[in-house]
This record gives C-alpha cells, sequence and structure tokens, in this order.
C-alpha cells in the first residue's frame, strides 16, 4: 500500500533548504544542555544565584547561535 506525503501533509525537500536546522529543534539543544549544565552544578553545591546567572548567560548565547546558524542567506 503506497500512501503519498502529499497526503501526509509532510514536504520532504523544500527547495534552498539544504544544510538548515530549525531554529526550534536547535533551541530545544540548547536547552537540554542548559538544564544539564545547572543539575551539574547543583549537585557539585554551586550557590542558587550563581546557577541563575549561568543559566541566563546560556539562554542569551543559545538564542544569538540560534539565529545566527539557522537563518537563511538572502539570495
Amino acid at each position: 500500500m503506497f500512501v503519498s506525503t502529499r497526503t501526509l501533509g509532510a514536504k520532504l525537500h523544500t527547495p534552498g533548504t539544504e544544510g538548515y536546522m530549525s531554529f526550534g529543534i536547535y533551541l530545544l539543544g540548547f536547552v537540554i544542555l542548559i538544564v544539564g549544565l545547572a543539575l551539574a552544578a547543583n549537585m557539585m553545591h554551586v550557590p542558587p544565584r550563581w546557577i541563575a546567572v549561568g543559566t541566563i548567560c546560556m539562554v542569551g548565547i543559545g538564542i544569538l547561535a540560534g539565529v545566527a546558524n539557522t537563518r537563511r542567506r538572502d539570495p
């Protein structure tokens, strides 16, 4: 039985998007990294204030890196 991708509403290939990652996926990866680092800092008994400072800095770096790596170049 053959099911068309058009039927499922999926796009397998969009021209001009080779090598690009979705911003949402990029940000999700950074969130997982930040949570892991915050948990590790908590286990090392780092004061919560510094964990919050590090988390805020990492979120900023993640957004900047995500935008830089996922934005589409003008043709």
